[in-house]
């Protein structure tokens, strides 16, 4: 695609592009030879042990480049887990805040977005629904007999994070007096309701799990953290979500399908990978899978999230 096309594009279109174009320059999702695929080769995101996730990973890996006008890096192996999975949750969050920072008209406000990295539990307590939190963790490094009945129960380690700044009084009665010393002395957004030595002095808006692929383990978990958000909050629940760059809608059905743990699922390349199992042929059954998916609103397209956060 020209320069100059690209530059016509609407915002959340060109940062997509941007994000899937990041994804090949920072060798996360790649190519390496593989006898499970149909192809020959295996992307990054697929598993080696599973035919049909190995081709159709890479036949993704494909599409994508050459709707990018690139050629898929190629390696002799993948790069380690963990070490993907940072770089993807690195990635996801500069394309949430290149785009979420620009809806200020639809969502005002002062806002943070973070890449936690580290997996450090202790960060949910910065947040004004979770600060309560900090208090919990050290009564139970006191007592034993607490631990042991709390176990993990309270474990909430979020991969991205939008939060909100609570506004001075001055903000908020910028358009006539709506706030004194006599009300709204407990509110969250009222920045004069916090101490100096407040532990929570932000508002957790949402709370994204960025899975590059989709094991059962890992959706387990993401499913776990959702319950722990919801169950140990004080306050308003934030937005509570999932993205992820997993090829098979077998596996992103194991996150996606359900009750609801999770607002929705967010897939790296929802347009593509539906269009490749309509036009591929002979994968009926994910496609059908796939549907049920989204007409259920159960999963959606990455471009959809910064909206939806919006709401």
């Amino acid at each position: 695609m020209s320069n100059a096309t690209q530059a016509q594009k609407a915002l959340i279109a060109r940062e997509r592009t941007k994000f899937h174009r990041e994804l090949f320059a920072r060798n996360i999702l790649t190519r390496s030879k593989s006898t499970k695929s149909n192809t020959g080769y295996i992307a990054s995101n697929g598993d080696s042990g599973q035919k049909f996730s190995a081709t159709l990973s890479d036949l993704l890996a494909q599409e994508l480049s050459r709707n990018l006008g690139i050629i898929a890096p190629i390696r002799d192996k993948k790069r380690e887990g963990q070490s993907l999975g940072n770089d993807f949750e690195a990635l996801c969050r500069e394309f949430i805040g290149n785009c979420f920072l620009n809806m200020e008209h639809l969502r005002p406000g002062q806002w943070v977005i973070e890449h936690v990295s580290g997996r450090s539990e202790e960060k949910v307590t910065r947040y004004a629904q979770y600060a309560h939190l900090a208090e919990l963790k050290r009564l139970a490094e006191e007592h034993s007999g607490l631990a042991s009945f709390l176990g993990h129960g309270y474990t909430i380690a979020p991969d991205v994070v939008i939060a909100r700044k609570p506004e001075p009084d001055s903000e908020i009665n910028k358009k006539g007096a709506l706030v004194d010393d006599s009300v709204a002395t407990r509110s969250t957004l009222r920045q004069a309701n916090y101490g100096k030595d407040d532990q929570g002095d932000q508002i957790l808006h949402a709370s994204i799990s960025c899975k590059f692929t989709m094991r059962s383990d890992r959706a387990q978990n993401t499913r776990t953290e959702a319950l722990n958000l919801l169950r140990n909050r004080k306050g308003r629940s934030p937005h509570i979500v999932s993205v992820t760059a997993e090829p098979t809608p077998s596996r992103i059905s194991s996150l996606a399908m359900g009750t609801g743990d999770v607002d929705c699922v967010y897939h790296f390349a929802l347009f593509e990978l539906r269009d490749l199992l309509e036009r591929d042929g002979g994968w009926d059954d994910a496609l059908d899978q796939l549907e049920i998916m989204i007409e259920g609103k159960r999963l959606r397209d990455i471009s959809d999230l910064p909206l939806d956060l919006a709401v």
